[in-house]
């Protein structure tokens, strides 16, 4: 799902008329300025070359959402660890649940696994924890969001920048702009991608001619392995597992937590990663205490939380996780749930 800055904020409600102000700006957002404002997005949609046939239809029914400033504006309180995170997005109902849909979708996910080189496992993990298998997908049209957080002005380029992929898909003729829904960002579908992640990952996995990832369901996992493979996954590793530390361990062998940025982030993995024998010769265990496989890979030492917390030694695939969503707890999340489908093997 979309990460996203947030900033302080106040927030006065007169009718239609919202008033927001940050630490870095103020700025009025009522109706009469965001109708003024569509008029100018519809304009600038026509130099971009989209027909006015379909700019009409696509902001037939566009409208200010006041909940998604709001969403985008939150500022969530961080009162979470791994250790209580972990059992609330990863718990038994739906580890049953992946694992019956798993088995229940089997022949058409290995058909896609194998075609992508992707196992299965991960797609259905991604799938649970995005929209609960398809449950919660978002009830925002996806050009009304976009407009409406293009309108508030902070990341005016971001959105914009999806609202003309959102154009383009519906060009393309893959949804119609009423079915269009997503959630209060922008993402869309089953395995919410933003507009632009739809335009350079999503496939049509039937040969239907469409890429609906809003309800078919081979588009929706062959979009999913899509977007792996393109960002480097190799099935014939795992993403990571889970360590134990010596005592007097040197910390700064692992990735900071906090890099600022993907970029910086898979630069202090090249500058952190060691092999697999380099790891156990300092002293890196199992979890149970046994040594860590005898394989030659290489693999990076990350602190969801930080030293007193868990270790995992993370692997060529942690880096296609992070950049579906730059968040350890959600590629910890994911790795949880798809070693829990794996094992013990569904019969």
């Amino acid at each position: 799902m979309l990460k996203v800055h947030t900033l302080l904020f106040a927030l006065l409600a007169l009718n239609v008329s919202f008033i927001f102000t940050s630490t870095l700006q103020a700025k009025e957002l009522t109706k009469i300025g965001f109708e003024q404002y569509v008029v100018e997005l519809k304009a600038e949609a026509l130099t971009k070359g989209f027909t006015q046939s379909l700019i009409d239809t696509s902001f037939a029914k566009v409208k200010f959402h006041k909940r998604a400033v709001s969403a985008d504006r939150k500022q969530p309180e961080k009162v979470e660890t791994l250790d209580t995170y972990l059992p609330k997005r990863v718990p038994n109902w739906k580890v049953k649940k992946a694992r019956t849909l798993y088995k229940r979708h089997q022949e058409i996910l290995t058909e896609i696994g194998n075609e992508y080189g992707v196992q299965p496992r991960f797609i259905v993990a991604l799938w649970g924890l995005e929209t609960n298998f398809g449950k919660f997908t978002g009830g925002y049209n996806v050009v009304s969001a976009l407009s409406t957080l293009a309108y508030e002005g902070r990341r005016e380029v971001f959105f914009k920048k999806q609202l003309w992929a959102a154009l383009t898909i519906l060009k393309q003729g893959h949804i119609d702009s009423v079915d269009m829904k997503g959630s209060w960002a922008g993402a869309m579908g089953q395995n919410q991608f933003m507009p632009t992640s739809f335009l350079a990952y999503a496939v049509d996995g039937d040969g239907d001619g469409k890429k609906d990832i809003w309800h078919n369901q081979v588009d929706i996992f062959a979009s999913m392995a899509n977007y792996l493979k393109q960002e480097g996954w190799n099935d014939e590793l795992t993403w990571g597992r889970q360590v134990k530390l010596p005592l007097n361990f040197d910390i700064t062998l692992a990735i900071p937590k906090n890099t600022g940025s993907r970029k910086n982030w898979l630069k202090a993995w090249s500058n952190t990663e060691k092999t697999l024998a380099q790891w156990q010769a300092l002293g890196i265990r199992r979890t149970d205490g046994t040594n860590l496989p005898n394989v030659d890979i290489k693999a990076a030492l990350v602190f969801p939380d930080d030293e007193s917390g868990r270790a995992y030694l993370a692997y060529d695939n942690y880096k296609s996780l992070m950049h579906w969503n730059l968040s350890y707890y959600f590629v910890s999340s994911v790795g949880h749930l798809s070693d829990r489908i794996k094992f013990p093997p569904i019969r």
